[in-house]
């Protein structure tokens, strides 16, 4: 807890009134710094049918028709002991787990399974990112039609489908997040203005639900949820009657050649070695060595544009996903350096991210296979509860515990002295319950609006 006795006169600004209501959610600044590092719950609840939108035909089998392991308390748990303070939850509605295609009714069944592993993570006291994931494709690859039709079609159906999620999860507290999506796949800028109505549907069926969804922290992705796209593309954010409760997400798959091919291709050759500490000279295997461009000082200017674009603005930034390939290469020497880049990666990632104030959420799998050189990105082996990648494990650790400081947003207090506040000398000052008080009253007090410490 933050000592006031040493701090100057302080500034805050509150939601919209001068009075405080213990209904309202903390902003996205005051969770944001508190969520990280955060684990991706995937393979899971957003497994598929195949890609049959508006059925009901994968039911709660889906569950584990991606991955083996149904998900438990005990699962998370586990998940939590490794030090982890997020869960991200992808999750698929349209695609499987709609009752009734035409009103879009989603399967009540399904919506109570999905609560009950909410509530294994809000038990343990971690935050949750639930968002709508692929979910069959039915938005995030309709971009190459950005008629007026296709999208006021797409967004009343987008309206429907949040708000049956928002209404089944509107009395949850501020550890559960909202993601309108997961991946949108825009770029260009006509494709952007496309994704930016969709999410304005999103944020607007949430909010009509009211109760804690009046205030919660809503997640909105940026174009392909690419760092460059989002940072060319994504100039212009939906609009949010409840200030400060937005967040942005990207993910972060690079260098694809040492992230995530699996199988050289005609434009480059699989990647095992990243960092230069880690490169292996001579031979084939220097053919396996991931230039020098695309290493640690790529990831630190990478996520310097997220910091510049909206963090130094107020804005946290979600790293949804990252991850990299663990891939048995077949040869003991150079097995110890692949692990050590898997390590540096990871280690890297979290690093730079923490202190440019991007929350990462490292992609997990739970297949414990490594395929040869073809690779996995799991990292814990869910149904034995153990470490599957230790090197990818050690990385995060020591990533989290390298970053010197937390980049991201603060509550939003600026040094103000008291006497230079925005009200009058005759503006009526309140407590945080809204009552009115003297004007010498110690402590955190409101007037005209804005929150201050008067000592």
């Amino acid at each position: 807890m933050i000592s006031l006795r040493n701090l100057f006169v302080s500034l805050a600004v509150l939601s919209g009134t001068a009075s405080y209501s213990q209904s309202h959610l903390p902003d996205a600044s005051t969770i944001a710094s508190k969520m990280y590092p955060g684990w991706n719950l995937g393979n899971t609840m957003e497994a598929n049918n195949g890609g049959q939108v508006f059925t009901n035909n994968i039911g709660l089998a889906g569950e584990t028709q991606w991955q083996s392991t149904k998900t438990t308390q005990e699962v998370i748990n586990y998940v939590k002991e490794q030090g982890f303070k997020s869960v991200r939850i992808p999750c698929n509605w349209v695609c499987g787990h709609i009752s009734n295609a035409a009103d879009y009714t989603i399967d009540t069944n399904w919506i109570n399974r999905v609560k009950e592993v909410v509530d294994y993570c809000i038990n343990d006291g971690l935050y949750v990112l639930l968002n709508d994931h692929y979910d069959g494709g039915w938005v995030e690859t309709s971009f190459t039609d950005t008629s007026n039709a296709t999208i006021e079609n797409n967004c009343a159906v987008m309206k429907s489908i949040w708000t049956q999620i928002a209404n089944a999860f509107k009395d949850y507290d501020e550890h559960l997040l909202f993601g309108g999506l997961n991946e949108p796949n825009c770029d260009n800028q006509d494709k952007t203005d496309a994704l930016v109505r969709y999410e304005q549907a999103f944020i607007d069926a949430v909010r009509a639900t009211g109760g804690n969804n009046a205030t919660r922290t809503l997640v909105v992705q940026g174009p392909s949820t690419d760092i460059d796209n989002t940072n060319k593309y994504y100039t212009s954010l939906p609009t949010d009657p409840a200030d400060g409760r937005l967040m942005v997400e990207v993910h972060f798959y690079s260098p694809w050649q040492f992230s995530g091919l699996e199988e050289d291709a005609d434009w480059g050759k699989m990647w095992f070695f990243w960092g230069a500490a880690n490169h292996v000279s001579g031979g084939t295997w220097s053919t396996r060595n991931s230039t020098s461009n695309y290493e640690e000082s790529f990831v630190k200017s990478q996520f310097q544009k997220m910091k510049a674009q909206f963090v130094d603005k107020g804005i946290p930034v979600i790293l949804g996903e990252y991850g990299c390939q663990w891939r048995n290469v077949g040869n003991s020497s150079a097995q110890k350096k692949h692990d050590a880049s898997v390590k540096l990666f990871h280690k890297t990632v979290n690093h730079y991210a923490i202190e440019n104030g991007l929350i990462p959420f490292v992609w997990d799998i739970n297949v414990q296979n490594q395929n040869g050189t073809k690779g996995i990105m799991s990292v814990i082996n869910r149904g034995a509860k153990s470490i599957y990648c230790t090197p990818a494990m050690e990385g995060i650790t020591e990533g989290v515990n390298a970053a010197s400081k937390w980049g991201g947003p603060t509550s939003g207090i600026v040094k103000i002295p008291f006497e230079q506040r925005a009200a009058s000398g005759n503006a009526l000052i309140y407590n945080l319950s809204g009552q009115r008080v003297h004007s010498d009253t110690k402590g955190v007090v409101i007037v005209a609006g804005k929150k201050y410490v008067q000592k």
